[in-house]
């Protein structure tokens, strides 16, 4: 393990995400979210193409045990990607962001709702007090469902991205079921190669022509797209993952600078109230877990008979 080289690429992978997420946002005004997102996936294909090469494991990286579960990981994860973009063009970027920290949250609840996992009270604990956090962020938006225009776009905006979500926290549930049986690799680029065919669904409900500002926008969110998703894989080879998620909650201070230097959006009081309590309860659970995972080690050392 080189743990320093594994918080570098996860920065690296944090930074290159909400960066894509400020170009989709760029250009949400005018391209819909369904085209959006045939971009990010698309134009991430090569990247991942060549670095599987780069590896040698277009041969063996490429090969699948289920199509079908790829299929359905890709489905969820396209809805969650779907639903975020049309969230960003609704939304402060620092509010989609903290909104979006729902997802490991969630994933918690559904680990234990699917794959049977246990969760004590402790986790279950911290995840009441993130969904809480989430629940201070949105309850603004929530009581304008009345109010004028803007208002209401807004509180459609905050459903789409906890929607999005949702459909996140579902999609780490389909991929913890893969990573038993498929390789890291075909897992990333079957991934891109569903939301591709799944987003040109939307081709009937209003793609339009993207100015050639807008169409170098959404070909660099899918470039960077890619890397990203090269860097957090990269992440986890080289450190525990309780060592690098911690570095996810680095995507607000990026997301709060980039929104109000880029967009002149300034985050409310209330909403780095609830952000905070998420992020509180997100390390927490990582903390829980990596001080569960070191018991569980010095057990199985004690258990191991000593020559």
């Amino acid at each position: 393990m080189q743990p320093i080289k594994g918080i570098f690429f996860k920065l690296a992978s944090v930074t290159l995400f909400i960066t894509m997420a400020s170009l989709i946002k760029a250009t949400a005004d005018h391209v819909p979210p369904g085209q959006a997102v045939f971009f990010r996936s698309f134009f991430a294909i090569p990247v991942i193409f060549v670095w599987l090469a780069m590896r040698g494991d277009l041969r063996t990286g490429l090969r699948v045990t289920s199509r079908l579960a790829h299929f359905w990981r890709g489905f969820v994860g396209t809805m969650a990607m779907g639903l975020m973009f049309a969230g960003l063009g609704l939304l402060p970027l620092p509010e989609v962001t903290a909104i979006g920290y729902a997802a490991p949250l969630l994933t918690v609840v559904f680990a234990a709702m699917f794959l049977n996992e246990e969760v004590r009270a402790f986790r279950l604990a911290a995840v009441g007090l993130g969904l809480a956090g989430v629940l201070i962020v949105l309850s603004p938006r929530m009581t304008v469902f009345s109010g004028e225009e803007v208002a209401r776009a807004e509180a459609l905006g905050a459903m789409l991205v906890l929607m999005g979500a949702v459909c996140a926290a579902l999609a780490q549930i389909y991929v913890r079921k893969l990573v038993q049986t498929e390789q890291t690799s075909a897992i990333v680029f079957y991934f891109s190669l569903t939301s591709t065919v799944l987003s040109l669904l939307t081709l009937p409900f209003g793609w339009v022509v993207p100015t050639g500002t807008e169409a170098v926008l959404l070909v660099l969110a899918g470039l960077l797209g890619g890397m990203g998703q090269i860097f957090l894989t990269s992440a986890y080879r080289y450190a525990d993952a309780s060592v690098v998620a911690p570095f996810d909650y680095a995507s607000m201070l990026m997301a709060i600078a980039i929104g109000y230097f880029v967009f002149s959006e300034v985050p409310n009081v209330q909403m780095l109230i609830g952000a905070g309590l998420v992020i509180l309860a997100g390390v927490t659970i990582i903390w829980r877990e990596h001080a569960l995972g070191l018991k569980r080690e010095k057990a199985r050392q004690g258990m191991t008979p000593q020559g």
